[in-house]
């Protein structure tokens, strides 16, 4: 079996529904112990096992060095999304959320360091971090700065990594190319405009679709911080007795999260991380297995709280 792949929006490039989220390989002291090696190992790892998606930004410690190292031969394998907006140089002992500058010499500054960490002479998409305000994106000449250095082939395509409240205002501008939106069976705020971006012609990145959804015993199977949600998503999850569904249908909760996210319809790929292999290979098996059946999922969904 091969992972699917679908058109990243108006991109047309292709890619698969199964995307690898690169914050795990930053290291300490923001994250997990990983050595040179096994990183090495897993991002070679990722391609092998045919993800052609990685996604990372310049805020993520050694991630896009530990990329351009030992995977940087294999460029023409895989598409490259990083992000702009975080500072060139935080400080070690900085705590999130950072703070961010989207102005355009740090924007340029980004792509700039990312283009050398990454070891390439392009990026893929570059999106702006944190959803900023149309007000800010406008007074900082955001846009106008990413589309200067894809003038310059440094960046083809440029995106936003939105939420509420800003991300109907970003969709509205027409002039993303690509959204990352969090969105999982029990975070569904942003559903609606999944479809919206996609309605406008985006490609969309779907991030927390895994790490949010499953709590209790399997929350961390994959990469991504709980933080308030999780509270929210136990209380989703009990509320909509997904747990009895899952006994019906023969599905852990790892398989039925992750699917449940790949069976929304504007879904381009979706960006779940890890630093340990053994999950990396259990979710490419449940992506291979594609979205959810059509009648699990239309239960699920009538269960789960909007």
């Amino acid at each position: 079996m091969a992972i699917e792949k679908r058109a990243l929006g108006r991109t047309k490039a292709d890619v698969t529904i199964l995307g690898y989220g690169a914050m795990e390989l930053r290291g300490l002291p923001r994250g997990p112990e990983i050595d040179d090696d096994t990183a090495g190992k897993l991002l070679n790892a990722v391609l092998d096992g045919g993800i052609n998606l990685i996604d990372t930004s310049p805020d993520y410690g050694l991630s896009e060095e530990r990329i351009g190292r030992f995977v940087g031969h294999r460029r023409d394998e895989f598409f490259l999304a990083s992000k702009c907006g975080c500072l060139v140089d935080i400080a070690a002992d900085a705590k999130p959320p950072y703070p961010h500058d989207y102005g355009a010499a740090n924007v340029r500054a980004d792509v700039e360091q990312s283009l050398r960490r990454l070891r390439t002479d392009r990026l893929d998409l570059v999106q702006v971090h944190m959803s900023p305000s149309k007000a800010q994106l406008e007074e900082n000449r955001t846009v106008e700065t990413l589309r200067e250095l894809q003038a310059e082939g440094k960046v083809r395509f440029i995106g936003m990594s939105g939420i509420l409240p800003h991300l109907a205002d970003h969709i509205a501008m027409d002039v993303f190319d690509v959204f990352q939106i969090p969105y999982s069976a029990v975070q569904r705020d942003h559903e609606d405009l999944v479809n919206e971006a996609v309605n406008h012609g985006a490609g969309t990145l779907i991030r927390g679709g895994a790490a949010r959804g499953a709590p209790s015993e399997e929350k961390n199977w994959s990469t991504g911080p709980l933080t308030q949600s999780a509270g929210v998503g136990q209380r989703n999850w009990e509320a909509g007795d997904l747990d009895g569904l899952l006994r019906e249908s023969g599905l852990s909760k790892m398989e039925f999260t992750l699917r449940f996210t790949l069976s929304h319809p504007g879904l381009s790929s979706t960006i779940v991380g890890t630093s340990n292999a053994a999950h990396l290979v259990n979710n490419i098996e449940v992506a291979e297995k594609g979205p959810l059946p059509a009648d699990v999922y239309e239960e699920a969904k009538r269960r789960l709280p909007r």
